[in-house]
């Protein structure tokens, strides 16, 4: 097949969809399909990359890290009619998501669509208003319940995801498939001892000190707050203990000067972002990976954590269903004094439970080639359908236009 996926994210951004769609790309072409990426222009992007478009771009307004590209582009749109698409599949409900619709329409070919992201947990970044707020929800809901029900199929990567798009009356058939981690880029056996103390004392870690670890973006969803809140208590009979958060985002600035009205500044530490390459190592610092996200889909941090051997302590979410088990790789919290007691529980307590090996073991389902396979199927279950008709396409497009009428 000649495969189209359009994404506003993409490699080398650190993010879950971006990396959700790099791997499906590879594991797609390793399977033999041809697979054609348009994306956005993004600071750091490499010079060549194989069937790779990408679109100018702006910052999002409503996540800064992200981008908005161009919604559509003459120049390009001819070259995608050379192509020879089978299927266009979106992983984004904006420019490049309504790119990748026109161009089905035109083609008239098959598209299902990835819903991602559950944007109800972003509006407070543009309404600032609680009635507003209550508002933008209600629009988000009514915009998805579009989106979704005017392509062929949807996927989604977890059961948590499904629920919610069925309570915005999302009628189209839904497939739960988790995102593929490239399990043999988190594994420890790839660094040494002398690589890893190496990047410990970079970001401020001595060799003895016990590391709470947290990896991702830095903003009022992922709660991080919650987990430095508690931190005074935790760290007050425990000198060993080391909160490192590694990542960027908007509340980076407010949270490292919460750490200095703490006074914990020198054992709460901000390492900043890190190369996506080399994220694998950085998983080895620590002894036990922290959240207390609000806003997961599937929570690929958790897998890649636990991949890298790490044992996880999470706020209690429907997405950790199938991931986190209580006293067999981590522990799960509803508020501090659960979060205090599964950090004991692995770093302190004597009994003889393997949380890194199980970890570990659990893991092994989330491959990229398992994923791969999955929307391959997807895919031929469309091509069987065909796309849906013209008149009823434009008749969902139209849809799209006049919620965003003012």
């Amino acid at each position: 097949m000649n495969i189209g996926l359009f994404t506003e994210t993409y490699y080398p951004e650190i993010n879950g969809v971006a990396t959700s769609v790099y791997m499906l790309k590879r594991e797609l072409e390793e399977i033999g399909h041809t697979v054609y990426v348009f994306t956005t222009t993004t600071p750091g992007a490499p010079e060549y990359e194989h069937n790779v478009f990408r679109v100018p771009s702006l910052p999002c307004i409503l996540i800064t890290e992200r981008r908005i590209g161009l919604f559509y582009q003459q120049k390009l749109a001819s070259l995608i009619k050379k192509l020879n698409l089978d299927i266009i599949h979106t992983h984004t409900e904006f420019s490049l998501g309504i790119f990748g619709r026109i161009m089905a329409k035109e083609l008239k070919i098959p598209m299902i669509h990835t819903y991602h992201t559950i944007y109800e947990d972003y509006t407070h970044y543009v309404t600032h208003f609680k009635p507003l707020d209550k508002r933008a929800k209600a629009f988000v809901r009514v915009f998805t319940k579009i989106c979704c029900n005017t392509v062929e199929q949807v996927i989604v990567p977890t059961d948590k995801v499904k629920e919610l798009l069925l309570q915005y009356s999302v009628s189209k058939d839904i497939s739960v498939i988790p995102t593929g981690v490239d399990l043999k880029k988190f594994n420890p056996e790839l660094y040494t001892p002398e690589e890893v103390l190496q990047a410990r004392y970079e970001c401020g870690i001595g060799k003895e000190d016990k590391v709470l670890l947290y990896i991702g973006r830095i903003s009022k969803e992922k709660n991080i707050a919650e987990i430095i809140e508690a931190m005074p208590d935790y760290m007050h009979t425990r000198p060993e203990i080391r909160f490192l958060i590694i990542g960027g985002g908007p509340e980076m600035e407010r949270l490292k000067n919460r750490t200095v009205e703490m006074g914990l500044a020198d054992r709460i530490l901000f390492a900043g972002p890190k190369p996506w390459d080399k994220i694998g190592l950085y998983y080895q610092i620590g002894d036990v990976f922290v959240s207390a996200s609000r806003s997961e889909t599937q929570g690929l941090t958790y897998i890649e954590a636990m991949a890298a051997g790490l044992p996880v302590v999470a706020r209690q979410d429907k997405c950790l269903d199938d991931i986190l088990i209580n006293g067999h790789n981590g522990y799960d919290f509803t508020n501090k004094e659960e979060l205090i007691k599964g950090l004991d529980k692995i770093l302190l307590s004597t009994d003889d439970i393997p949380y890194s090996e199980n970890a570990i073991a659990k893991m092994r389902k989330f491959s990229t080639e398992e994923f791969a396979r999955n929307v391959q199927k997807v895919y031929e279950e469309v091509m069987r359908r065909g796309p849906i008709s013209e008149q009823r396409a434009a008749n969902e497009a139209k849809k799209i236009h006049n919620l965003f009428r003012v």
